[in-house]
């Protein structure tokens, strides 16, 4: 399969849900799923079906009292068994032709697109997600297979940059070997299958350990892989909860490479124990992470201030700002920055937060872990700012996990909740006094992931290209929703490996770089 021969990659369209045929799609897909509630899912090693006697149990953090499925809890013996099968595997995957591989990854992308309101409603149900959020998602997974497979198509034809006299040059991009994936639980199915897939279409092997807030998805995903023909031992499906199989899994000697995406403190503790060589290993571990952010919108003066504040609900609200791209600090010019208040807290005080299968804006954060820790940082934020909007939990018969959006206002660039990363929909107004000042305090963090600029000035967009410290980078827009091709993603500093997934380089992190000179008779 040449790459010629495929049409120009673009990005999967987004569903209309005002429309009264895809909602009642969406609907129908809810009833679906709604009846598959509950199922038990195995773990997967070498294409075998394993029980063990610890379970996994996923709920809705809507609606906690209904089950989303019961999965098996890993332990470092199945770790183990996990990793082997993943390198027996190995020996004949990485030498199965990239056109191969690449056509695994495009019948997945048929096999999603064609149950997109299926995902979307898994999404829905087991994290809390709205329906353009879900759509989104699984609009995203859609484009990390198509692209990762094309991307595969285009390495496969590197060629080193002269042929030098007398000889015949090549240059070949080998798979590493056996890898370690742990996704988060907030993508849980578009960062989950871009890292499996762009690791696995380079040849390599995985052993697929999701998050344990979101381990339904990524069964119903691998589950897809097997349909598509996704040889046994490919992809191992291991569920596990808390830090001990992770731990089996970066340790282990014949773990090539571990990609990660979620908290700093869990990143950090991973590259720091994937540094460490252990007995019988004769590489060094590559360490692929997407971590945290403390992002940041920066508000001028001269900005189209209704466009500022829509800005800034999307990015800190949407999703509940659970998203390491949303925007949790909004820097405001003093001359506007009164104004600017009042219109953001009139449009958020009419934000809806509700059952995220009626379709409601905002809906519960993803569990009780997490709910206890929003919860914390909004007494904090009581004692650092002044509380605009919310700062309560919301009661409700079904016992999810709601939160009122909140704004506080008044914020020291240097108070908690203008430094630390909260995951939840909290937002930090900090008032700046020129254009020199935001970009001071936008740089002031440990992160560097995602931010914005809202200016009618091309000077201080150009000097933003420059001097705003961060990996994605928007410009009158707001800070969340990158699109696969177009805005590859990953951060600066604490945020990570600056990894670019969903961009031309990201392939390169799953490969290492062989030379070969032939001497020409």
């Amino acid at each position: 399969m040449p790459i010629s021969t495929l049409p120009p990659f673009t990005n999967e369209p987004f569903e209309n849900f005002s429309d009264s045929a895809t909602l009642q799609a969406m609907q129908q897909a809810l009833q679906q799923v709604g009846s598959a509630l509950g199922k038990e899912y195995d773990l997967i090693i070498g294409g075998k079906r394993i029980k063990t006697a610890g379970k996994i149990t996923s709920t809705n953090p809507a609606r906690t009292a209904q089950v989303v499925g019961i999965h098996q809890k890993a332990t470092e013996e199945h770790a183990e068994q996990a990793i082997q099968a993943a390198q027996a595997a190995f020996t004949t995957w990485s030498k199965t032709s990239v056109e191969t591989r690449a056509e695994l990854l495009l019948k997945a992308a048929s096999l999603v697109r064609e149950r997109k309101f299926e995902f979307c409603a898994w999404l829905t149900l087991e994290v809390g997600k709205n329906f353009a959020e879900a759509d989104a998602d699984v609009g995203e997974t859609i484009d990390f297979l198509e692209f990762y497979a094309r991307e595969a198509l285009k390495l496969d034809l590197a060629t080193t940059p002269i042929q030098y006299t007398g000889e015949r040059n090549q240059l070949r991009y080998m798979p590493l070997g056996v890898g370690a994936v742990i996704p988060p639980w907030n993508f849980p199915l578009a960062i989950m299958a871009g890292m499996t897939c762009a690791a696995i279409v380079c040849g390599n092997t995985v052993v697929l350990k999701p998050s344990a807030d979101a381990p339904t998805i990524a069964a119903r995903f691998v589950e897809l892989l097997e349909e598509a023909g996704v040889p046994d031992g490919v992809v191992n499906l291991l569920q596990g909860e808390g830090a001990e199989v992770g731990r089996a899994l970066v340790d282990h000697p014949q773990t090539r490479f571990i990609s990660f995406t979620g908290s700093k403190a869990v990143g950090l503790e991973i590259h720091e124990r994937a540094a460490k060589t252990q007995p019988g290993q004769k590489f060094i571990k590559r360490t692929v992470l997407e971590l945290g952010g403390k992002d940041s919108i920066i508000v001028e003066a001269d900005a189209d201030l209704d466009s500022a504040v829509d800005g800034v609900i999307a990015s800190a609200f949407g999703f509940n700002g659970q998203k390491c791209s949303a925007c949790s600090r909004a820097i405001v010019n003093e001359a506007i920055y009164d104004v600017f208040l009042d219109k953001l807290r009139e449009k958020v005080a009419a934000i809806k937060t509700g059952d995220p299968s009626e379709n409601i804006y905002t809906g519960p954060v993803s569990s009780q872990r997490a709910f206890d820790r929003v919860m914390g940082y909004l007494e904090v934020g009581k004692t650092e700012g002044r509380l605009l909007l919310g700062g309560e939990a919301i009661p409700n018969e079904e016992k999810g996990f709601y939160i009122q959006p909140t704004i506080f206002a008044d914020v020291a660039p240097t108070a908690r909740i203008a430094q630390e990363e909260i995951f939840g929909p909290v937002l930090a107004v900090i008032k700046s006094k020129n254009f020199d000042d935001a970009l001071a305090i936008a740089n002031n963090t440990e992160y560097g992931l995602t931010g914005a600029l809202y200016t009618g000035s091309a000077a201080k967009l150009d000097r933003a290209r420059v001097d705003f410290q961060v990996g994605n980078l928007y410009f009158n827009r707001k800070c969340t929703g990158a699109m696969v091709g177009a805005h590859p993603f990953g951060g600066f500093n604490m945020s990570g490996t600056d990894s670019k997934a969903g961009g031309p380089d990201y392939l390169l992190l799953f490969t290492q770089a062989k030379s070969i000179a032939e001497k020409v008779r």
